[in-house]
């Protein structure tokens, strides 16, 4: 079953407690999030070997702008039509989109990929302990919180107060990034919402891009790795979380994001020879199974 269709103005007014038909809505739209959780956390992984060659400001440039390209091609969004109401969340999921991934680049060349991602996630975290309306999304929500921490501890002694605070305000960017993520797929067709958004993330993104990397964001070989990146990072994670939304609740939606640390860790294990503790494996074990018990409490 997909989600039931609400009209724009109750979805702009209460975002997060929009109820959605359980069953296999609810399982599908759970894979779509870990499906595009694991591109997305590879995608990453691959987007820090392109640093030393265009930097982590040339970096998101390239990848959001390609995305950008390629949803506008793919989906070839209507422009006529919509209110001043609709544009103004196109925008506002735009400037979301792009502040969260500048951050979360600036973030990943100051400090591990795996714990910037378990700093990133409270931001989602704290939006589900809002969003929920039950005892037991709470209990969720904080066993999933202990598991992120416990995971990112081996590397937070390593941090630098830079990257902590772009990894921070990366998880607040992604806890507005899931609320308007929401509301423009409420307001918008299809994919619409989401290829408006991408082109607003690429033109905040583009300018200081070029500033940084300068022609080297033009070498074939930068150009090409780019738009792997793009489409891994991107492209596929944000049209099936785009999709996911509409079959979850958002608070549901955001504990499932707690599996990224767990994802992010071993996309660094296998990418970037990143290795994995006991205690970080328990914490693993911890997160899933937060994850597993928000499905069920979500389904109910």
């Amino acid at each position: 079953m997909t989600s039931t269709v609400q009209n724009p103005s109750a979805t702009a007014a209460a975002p997060l407690v929009t109820r959605h038909a359980a069953g296999r809505g609810s399982l599908g739209g759970a894979g779509l999030v870990l499906a595009g959780a694991v591109t997305g956390q590879f995608g990453s992984a691959f987007a820090a070997l392109l640093f030393p060659r265009a930097g982590a400001l040339g970096a998101v440039a390239l990848r959001v702008t390609f995305a950008a390209l390629l949803l506008l091609v793919v989906t070839r969004p209507r422009l006529r039509g919509h209110s001043r109401a609709d544009w103004s969340v196109a925008v506002g999921f735009g400037l979301a989109l792009g502040g969260m991934n500048i951050l979360f680049y600036q973030a990943i060349d100051r400090i591990p990929l795996g714990a910037a991602v378990t700093l990133e996630v409270l931001g989602p975290l704290l939006l589900s302990v809002v969003a929920s309306r039950r005892p037991a999304g709470l209990v969720w929500a904080g066993l999933a919180l202990a598991g992120v921490f416990l995971l990112g501890r081996g590397d937070f002694g390593r941090l630098g107060v830079a990257g902590v605070a772009f990894a921070l305000g990366a998880g607040a960017m992604w806890a507005a990034y899931i609320v308007l993520n929401a509301r423009a797929g409420a307001r918008f067709p299809r994919l619409d919402g989401l290829a408006i958004a991408m082109t607003v993330a690429a033109l905040v993104s583009l300018p200081p891009g070029i500033g940084a990397a300068g022609g080297t964001l033009l070498e074939p070989g930068v150009l090409g790795l780019g738009l792997a990146i793009a489409v891994m990072s991107s492209g596929v994670p944000y049209a099936l979380e785009t999709l996911a939304l509409r079959r979850l609740p958002a608070a549901t939606f955001a504990v499932l994001t707690s599996l990224a640390p767990a994802l992010a860790a071993m996309a660094g294990y296998l990418v970037l020879d990143q290795g994995l503790s006991l205690l970080q494996c328990a914490a693993v074990a911890m997160v899933v199974a937060a994850s597993a018990g928000a499905i069920r409490t979500g389904n109910r």
